[in-house]
């Protein structure tokens, strides 16, 4: 079962540059040479419309799936998981 499945939020980084030949592309590409997709296995709840606001360049490409340029993965990542993260902690901290 591939792990994509199973995961509630994928971030994939794809290069927008030619990785077809190793011999011939000598470095990784950059991050200003790729694009992030960012898929919700569930979207309901996602604030598509702030998350396009916030992340400049961004776009949807499927109604769970944002698309933004590489560079701005950490801002990505941030403003998605940080709400995330928050709830888990207020739900551990009721808890007790």
């Amino acid at each position: 079962c591939p792990q994509f499945t199973e995961t509630d939020i994928n971030f994939q980084r794809v290069p927008t540059v030619d990785t077809s030949n190793p011999f011939v592309a000598r470095w990784i590409p950059t991050s200003d040479e790729s694009m992030v997709i960012i898929r919700f296995r569930d979207p309901r709840g996602i604030d598509f419309p702030y998350l396009l606001s916030m992340i400049g360049e961004s776009f949807m490409s499927r109604a769970n799936s944002i698309v933004i340029p590489g560079s701005k993965l950490d801002l990505g990542m941030q403003l998605i998981l940080t709400p995330l993260i928050m709830q888990l902690v207020e739900r551990k901290r009721r808890a007790w």
